[in-house]
């Protein structure tokens, strides 16, 4: 495969218009476009943000016809078309299960060197044992057996059946919250940045953070390089074309490892309105564009997640939409662009703020899809994780 970035006068502007009609359809977000299956949905767009439970249900919801919690979770616990895992950036994701070994190779693994030494470190720090990373390897090989046996279990159901899972731990400063706790949760994070145990079934609704573990499926034997390829492909075909920083920052790789990832592809350069922008090679057609569309998104939708250059579908709502660690809250989106959020109430209504006037059919189309999704979720209540201007104001009306 060619390893040049096909460039010169034959470069083609792609404008926001088109753009914004292309994540219409490879997003599965018009209409006309939704998803036939939960999976083939997800795995149409790589995967799904999974550090908050509900956004997993709320964004399959949005791509698909007729998923309810029901699919998903059939999709997730019992055909494991999809599984949990710690991805790109350090951050949980939902991905399709033949894709998590190229995730694995292409971006868990070096997490799970990063969690390892810091881990390593507080071990050593708090005089657990002479030689922490041994002792270290030794708890976590028999957690994984204990794991085994018992088939499918919380983190203090492993805790009662290797006791030194409860060993104290003073947080290292990468935890914000500090003081004494427990190995569990730390060591449980690397097993599953390693590649060896997966989040299972939670306890509880599908809101619900309390995840049961079991061992992972044997994992494939792709090096890095090749994984980073196939991986950059992929995202390329979903969320491009777009700049070589929104794919270093997507996937929390370093700017050589890009570079390394797109020399292995066939590539073809185009102007994004002035910056420089890349595609797959082949993959330059237009998207004309479809009817308008509404969409509501979730708290760190993989689509309003998926760039880091943002001003072409944000606008400018970055204030209201953002935390200050750069998590966006749930969102109003017409027609490829973000035109408002919304939030659900303590009564359990769904509720629509538009921050920019767009004419009456939005507003109109939004509510209607809000009364739709609030029967849809019906008694369950959603709070997003990590809190928003927006939401918050929403919120407390």
């Amino acid at each position: 495969m060619g390893a040049a970035i096909r460039a010169g006068r034959g470069i083609r502007t792609v404008s926001v218009a088109e753009r914004r009609a292309r994540l219409a359809v490879r997003h599965h977000l018009a209409a006309s476009e939704r998803g036939g299956t939960v999976a083939g949905a997800v795995a149409d767009i790589i995967a799904l943000h999974g550090t908050d439970p509900a956004s997993v249900y709320l964004s399959a919801w949005a791509r698909t016809s007729a998923a309810g919690p029901p699919d998903i979770e059939q999709a997730l616990y019992a055909e494991r078309s999809l599984v949990r895992m710690l991805g790109m950036r350090r951050t949980v994701f939902v991905v399709p299960a033949e894709l998590a070994p190229v995730i694995q190779a292409a971006c868990s693994d070096q997490v799970a060197e990063r969690l390892r030494r810091q881990l390593t470190r507080v071990v050593a720090q708090a005089g657990i044992a002479p030689d922490a990373a041994g002792w270290l390897a030794e708890v976590g090989e028999a957690t994984v057996s204990a794991l085994a046996g018992i088939g499918s279990a919380t983190g203090n159901e492993l805790a009662a059946a290797e006791p030194r899972l409860r060993t104290k731990i003073i947080a290292a400063d990468d935890n914000p919250y500090g003081g004494a706790v427990n190995l569990t949760t730390r060591l449980l994070t690397v097993l599953s940045a390693e590649g060896l145990i997966v989040r299972g079934r939670p306890r509880g609704g599908w809101t619900s953070t309390q995840f049961s573990w079991s061992v992972a499926a044997d994992r494939g034997t792709l090096t890095a390089a090749e994984a980073r390829a196939d991986l950059a492909r992929r995202w390329l075909q979903a969320f491009g074309p777009a700049q070589a920083s929104d794919l270093q920052w997507w996937t929390g790789w370093t700017a050589a490892q890009v570079k390394q990832a797109l020399g292995q592809l066939d590539i073809a350069q185009v102007d994004l309105d002035g910056a420089a922008g890349i595609v797959l090679a082949g993959d330059e057609q237009v998207t004309p564009p479809g009817e308008p569309w509404a969409a509501l998104l979730p708290a760190l939708d993989p689509t309003a997640m998926g760039w880091r250059e943002r001003a072409w579908y944000v606008g400018d709502h970055a204030a209201a939409l953002f935390d200050r660690s750069g998590n966006i809250g749930p969102t109003a989106w017409w027609d490829g662009r973000i035109v408002g959020g919304w939030t659900q109430r303590t009564d359990g209504s769904i509720t629509v703020r538009m921050l920019e006037d767009v004419g009456a059919q939005a507003p109109a189309e939004l509510d209607s899809m809000a009364q739709r999704l609030q029967e849809w979720v019906g008694p369950a209540r959603i709070t997003p994780r990590f809190r928003t201007p927006l939401e918050r104001e929403l919120t407390s009306q």
